[in-house]
């Protein structure tokens, strides 16, 4: 079971949260999916479909590619870097997340990065408007 588990984290990052197959949200997450991202909170798989929808809009090239893998029980720790563009510079985030599974799907994600990291890259002028983009974005949502 535990193969089954770090296959299917591994296909919700690279595949379903870079955007190549939101059709697969229902496979690898479960229906009460609740999803902890650093201060925001996601639930069900609307609120996958959100996030997701969320970083496309930021990142219209954006990829997940997961590093590494360590799984034990129902939980599965994966170590991620993202790629992205916004407004022609590309960015490289890493993060964590910590994925609990309940019948063979994701019930419950924890997931951190560090979040100075963008505006580090981006640069100040690029990083305010990121920002407020981003906060359009929350309340359109």
């Amino acid at each position: 079971m535990s193969s089954t588990h770090t296959e299917t984290a591994r296909r919700a990052l690279e595949d379903v949260c870079s955007g190549k197959d939101l059709g697969g949200i229902p496979d690898v997450y479960h229906s009460d999916f609740v999803d902890h991202v650093n201060a925001r909170e996601y639930r069900g798989h609307d609120g996958a479909r959100r996030s997701v929808a969320l970083y496309l809009k930021l990142f219209p090239d954006l990829s997940f590619i997961v590093e590494d893998q360590v799984t034990e029980g129902d939980r599965v720790a994966s170590r991620w870097t993202l790629h992205g563009t916004h407004r022609g510079r590309s960015v490289r985030l890493r993060g964590i997340v910590i994925s609990r599974f309940e019948d063979g799907r994701i019930i419950e994600d924890w997931a951190a990065s560090d979040t100075m990291e963008i505006p580090r890259q981006l640069g100040v002028w690029r990083s305010l408007l990121l920002l407020v983009q981003h906060r359009k974005l929350l309340r359109a949502a």
